[in-house]
């Protein structure tokens, strides 16, 4: 038997279109099959971030440290708008060299105001992730205790990317509830 060429491609595609049939049949019998048996829920970090006792306490502490911060950064801006306004004021009764010496002071004032600006913005970021990271860490080991001891196969943390959560599966209340109940026993 004679075979020309486009017989044989024909035949090694058909031949490649049945595994491939039974490749994603088997899959999808195994996907089936785990999934009946998967226990799925979902957990919202931010809303427990906002809401938690403990995540609760850090928000007042940083709006405190953030109050501090704009009350000190407050005044030294008014220490410079009169700065600058005297330096106005007077400068046309001042002689070059003085003129020059408080045009180089307030530069100076203004350097130091930006470089604290700027390291109080640095200290409230670091400060910030340091406590979000302490608080995260613990809420991952509460939520993977969880899943343990309840027979979870997946939880999932909410994001963007789940495009639909139903309620039923939200476990969110439930780690919040111990999260909390760990805090007040300290």
């Amino acid at each position: 038997m004679v075979m020309t060429r486009h017989s044989k491609d024909k035949g090694e595609n058909t031949v490649k279109t049945i595994l491939l049939a039974c490749f994603l049949t088997c899959c999808i019998s195994v996907t089936s099959a785990l999934a009946a048996d998967a226990k799925l829920g979902y957990f919202d970090l931010q809303r427990a971030m906002r809401t938690s006792v403990e995540g609760q306490r850090v928000q007042e502490q940083l709006s405190l440290r953030y109050s501090n911060y704009q009350k000190e950064i407050a005044a030294k801006q008014n220490e410079l708008q009169n700065l600058k306004e005297n330096l106005e004021t007077q400068s046309s009764h001042l002689s070059e060299s003085d003129k020059t010496s408080k045009e180089k002071a307030y530069q100076m004032r203004l350097k130091e105001f930006e470089r604290y600006t700027k390291d109080a913005q640095d200290d409230m970021q670091a400060h910030d992730k340091e406590i979000s990271g302490k608080i995260i860490e613990k809420t991952i080991k509460t939520v993977q205790e969880y899943g343990k001891e309840n027979g979870y196969t997946f939880i999932f943390m909410k994001s963007d990317a789940l495009l639909f959560t139903d309620a039923k599966v939200d476990l969110t209340n439930d780690i919040l509830k111990i999260l909390d109940a760990a805090q007040k026993g300290r």
